[in-house]
C-alpha cells in the first residue's frame, strides 16, 4: 500500500495492498478500497462506502458524505462503486436514504467528468459517460451505456434508457427512452435515434432501423402512445430491442419525453 504521510486514512479503513492514497487524502471509518485504485490529493472518503478495483478518483472528488435530503436523520446507508471507473475533480457521490433503500450505487467503466453530481439513492450501470457538471437528483436510476452532454440536470425518479444520448444542457424531467438522441433546446424532445452511439457499438444496420420504425410510431405518428405501443407489438414485437423500448414505456411512472 502506497500512502503519502501527508494523507489521514482512518486505522479501521480496509484498504486493499495495491492501494495508492496521494497527497492530503482523507479516508474516513467504514470505507473498503479493492485493488489498484487510487485516490488522488485531497479527495475525501467517508463511509460505508466499498469501492472496487482499479478505479481511479481524482484531486477533490467527495464520495460517501451524507445526502442532501433533510429527511436524513443519521441512519445507516451506503454506497458502492464497482471495478475500472474514472470519477474526475470535484465529482460528488452521496449515500442513500432509507427512502429509497439506502443505497446509492455506481457500476464498472464509467466516466464521471469534472464537477458531476450523483445524489442519494441513484443507480447507475456499466460503461455510462457523464459530461462535466451533470447533475442527478436523487433516486435516478440510468442503464448502460447512456451518455448525458455537460450541464445537465435529470429530476428526482427519472430513469434514462440504455444506449441513451442526452445532449448538453438538457433538463430532463421525465424519463429518457432507450436508444433515443434527447435534446433540450426550447422544450426537451426526442431527436431520433442514437445512431452514432449504437453504430460505435456494434449495431447492425437492420437493428438500427427497427428501432427507427418504432422510434417513429412512438414520436412522430398521430396516434396517442396506448395506440403506439400496440402497433409496434404488433407489426415489430420480435426484436430484442424494441420489446426493450416498448418495456421500458410501459414501465415508465413519470411519463417518457416524445
Amino acid at each position: 500500500m502506497s500512502v503519502h504521510p501527508t494523507a489521514i486514512v482512518d486505522p479501521k479503513a480496509r484498504l486493499a495492498s495495491s492501494v495508492r492514497v496521494g497527497p492530503y487524502a482523507v479516508i474516513g471509518a467504514e470505507v473498503e478500497i479493492g485493488e489498484e485504485t487510487e485516490i488522488g490529493a485531497h479527495a475525501v472518503v467517508e463511509g460505508p462506502i466499498r469501492i472496487g478495483r482499479r478505479n481511479r478518483i481524482f484531486p477533490f472528488a467527495s464520495l460517501g458524505l451524507i445526502p442532501q435530503d433533510l429527511k436524513f436523520r443519521g441512519e445507516h446507508s451506503e454506497v458502492i462503486i464497482g471495478d475500472d471507473n474514472r470519477i474526475r475533480e470535484f465529482v460528488t457521490i452521496h449515500r442513500g436514504t432509507t427512502g429509497g433503500g439506502a443505497l446509492t450505487k455506481i457500476g464498472n467503466d464509467n466516466l464521471l467528468m469534472a464537477y458531476v453530481h450523483i445524489a442519494h439513492d441513484c443507480i447507475l450501470g456499466d460503461h455510462l459517460i457523464l459530461g462535466n457538471a451533470a447533475t442527478l437528483a436523487g433516486h435516478v436510476v440510468i442503464e448502460d451505456y447512456a451518455t448525458l452532454g455537460a450541464f445537465c440536470g435529470v429530476h428526482q425518479f427519472c430513469r434514462i434508457g440504455r444506449h441513451a444520448f442526452i445532449g448538453g444542457y438538457s433538463v430532463i424531467t421525465q424519463d429518457v427512452l432507450p436508444y433515443s438522441r434527447t435534446v433540450h433546446e426550447r422544450e426537451t424532445k426526442v431527436y431520433g435515434v442514437n445512431v452514432v452511439g449504437l453504430r460505435r457499438r456494434g449495431f447492425s444496420e437492420e437493428r438500427i432501423e427497427r428501432l427507427h420504425q418504432a422510434m417513429r410510431l412512438l414520436t412522430q405518428s398521430k396516434l396517442n402512445t396506448s395506440q403506439a405501443l400496440e402497433k409496434i407489438r404488433a407489426t415489430l414485437d420480435q426484436d430484442e430491442d424494441v420489446r426493450a423500448l416498448v418495456k421500458f414505456v410501459e414501465s415508465a411512472e413519470r411519463g417518457v419525453i416524445k
